[in-house]
């Protein structure tokens, strides 16, 4: 699912391949004003790669200082509803609405939680390597766009049941990383954390 990006004045036609480069990439925009829009991360990590986009919705979603802000959940939910919803019916580049790419947050609280995860980052990254080739091959990929469509769906309640949400964020985070290192294991780990969480909202709300 990876292909060439759009490119012009100013964007990276480089995409990131691990957590940390995804990381780094955020980290390097310049923020004058103090916010950071959503549409200069899309810029700084690629618009049509899936991998990368699961990857910055899990990551958003993961980080508690950032996560904590309201309306962020449901923000990551409906990007996360959009781009999988575009794979399953077979688009090859992702369009987003205006409104969500102009989306802001605060850069502090950004670049503080970026901070804080760089050592689990390199920890994790140096685990990731090919292998279960079919869990992150073309069926894998569309069985990973129906799980993480479905956590998206469960993510807005999220926010009234304490941690739930970053549960989301792990399971996001590690798809995200299993299409980008074609690890299929940690692919069906990630499928066992959506199943975890989404029995849990349930649980909750029954």
């Amino acid at each position: 699912m990876q292909a060439p990006r759009d490119t012009g004045p100013g964007v990276s036609t480089t995409e990131p391949h691990s957590l940390v480069e995804l990381m780094r990439a955020i980290e390097s925009i310049d923020t004058p004003s103090g916010r950071i829009r959503f549409d200069e991360v899309l810029d700084a990590i690629g618009r049509r790669a899936f991998g990368p986009l699961l990857l910055l919705a899990g990551l958003v979603t993961l980080m508690p200082i950032v996560s904590g802000i309201p309306g962020v959940p449901t923000l990551m939910a409906l990007f996360t509803l959009l781009v999988c919803a575009q794979l399953l019916i077979g688009r090859r580049t992702f369009w987003l609405p205006g409104w969500l790419r102009n989306r802001t947050l605060p850069s502090d609280k950004v670049h503080k939680g970026l901070k804080w995860m760089y050592k689990p980052a390199e920890w994790i990254d140096r685990l990731l390597h090919p292998r279960i080739s079919f869990m992150t091959g073309p069926c894998g990929i569309q069985l990973t766009a129906l799980a993480c469509f479905m956590l998206a769906l469960a993510m807005p309640p999220m926010e009234l049941i304490p941690l739930t949400v970053n549960i989301a964020g792990v399971a996001l985070t590690f798809f995200g990383l299993a299409i980008m290192a074609r690890d299929g294991l940690l692919s069906i780990l990630a499928f066992l954390i959506t199943g975890t969480s989404l029995f849990v909202i349930l649980y909750n709300l029954l």
